[in-house]
């Protein structure tokens, strides 16, 4: 058996809030047969949106909009600065879990931060669940959700030509496929996506893959897992869709501006590098971040660390400069 390459060592400021991160989300492996364990277990970790907002100044409601043809209706809700809007930026978010966990309302406090930070009008989606529901269902619905949300553009007090598509992990793969659909589909125009520590690679076989196989958070193992429950025997084949594994489309090139965000010791960094790689060399627009010493999504277990903050604050930067706003005074 090949061994294990050696990994990059974690930024030690960053361990205390990996090792909170894997005693409280991950206590036990994600495996074939904890699935739904695990979802359970995670589900009880996620708040609701009125304990998300608080007494912040920002408005929220639920609403249903129809799925792809034949396929159940969506959850949506929608969160927006107390008081309205007119001409907003809108970002359109997508949650993380590996396409086999999680809900809607996992994304949402990441949205508040942006609806009190940018004044725009934020939408969460709901999507349909693997293994239960494999591949392209979780696309189609985030898609059928982006095409809801330019329809009542002009009704929520959204500008259309400033519409972003953002996630982190899974909701960072699901915003890849959703631009890939947009442009092969003719639209809803998108001024950028955000791909935050993105799943984008059902082959899981890179270096970094191996490189953090058994250690760390959301490893090689728990990839795989996902991954099989997303696609099934397809899995590794050639006919996986490019909107089920972002990275197996064969042209990148139409896709709008990207901000791509990865940690250096973590299984998603070569895949992320690849992804942004092959924009360039399109002559696409690609922004690519990789932290030093950063776990799978450091920046929700670790904020306070100089490492964290720096990515927040390149994001920002990055949606400001896409979006054409200069974000909330201090």
């Amino acid at each position: 058996m090949t061994a294990r390459p050696r990994p990059v060592p974690y930024d030690r400021a960053l361990e205390p809030g990996l090792a909170r991160c894997r005693e409280l989300v991950e206590p036990v492996p994600l495996r074939a047969g904890t699935i739904a364990a695990s979802r359970a277990h995670f589900t009880t970790l996620i708040p609701t949106a009125e304990e998300a907002v608080g007494d912040r100044p920002v408005e929220f409601r639920h609403v249903t909009a129809a799925g792809p043809a034949g396929a159940p209706d969506l959850e949506l809700t929608v969160l927006r600065p107390r008081g309205g809007t007119r001409d907003a930026p809108g970002i359109y978010g997508i949650h993380g879990g590996g396409m086999v966990l999680g809900n809607r309302f996992f994304c949402v406090p990441g949205l508040v931060e942006d609806v009190l930070e940018f004044g725009a009008v934020a939408v969460a989606v709901g999507y349909r669940l693997a293994p239960e529901h494999p591949a392209p269902a979780a696309a189609e619905d985030c898609y059928a959700g982006l095409v809801w949300f330019a329809e009542h553009a002009a009704a929520l007090g959204v500008d259309p030509a400033r519409v972003l598509v953002a996630g982190a992990s899974a909701g960072g793969g699901l915003s890849a496929a959703v631009a890939q659909m947009a442009r092969d589909r003719g639209g809803p125009a998108l001024a950028g996506q955000i791909l935050d520590c993105p799943m984008l690679d059902d082959r899981n076989d890179t270096v970094s893959s191996r490189q953090y196989d058994g250690i760390g958070i959301w490893d090689r193992g728990s990839n795989d897992t996902a991954w099989n429950a997303v696609l099934g025997p397809d899995r590794g084949t050639g006919a996986v869709s490019p909107y089920a594994a972002p990275s197996r489309a064969a042209d990148l090139s139409g896709l709008p501006p990207a901000y791509i965000s990865v940690g250096a010791a973590e299984v998603f960094r070569d895949e992320a590098v690849d992804y942004a790689t092959r924009i360039w060399a399109t002559g696409g627009r690609a922004e690519l971040h990789v932290w030093a010493g950063g776990y799978h999504g450091f920046t929700g277990f670790s904020p306070d660390t100089e490492v964290a903050r720096a990515a927040v604050a390149a994001r920002a930067s990055w949606i400001r400069r896409v979006l054409g706003t200069t974000g909330r005074t201090a």
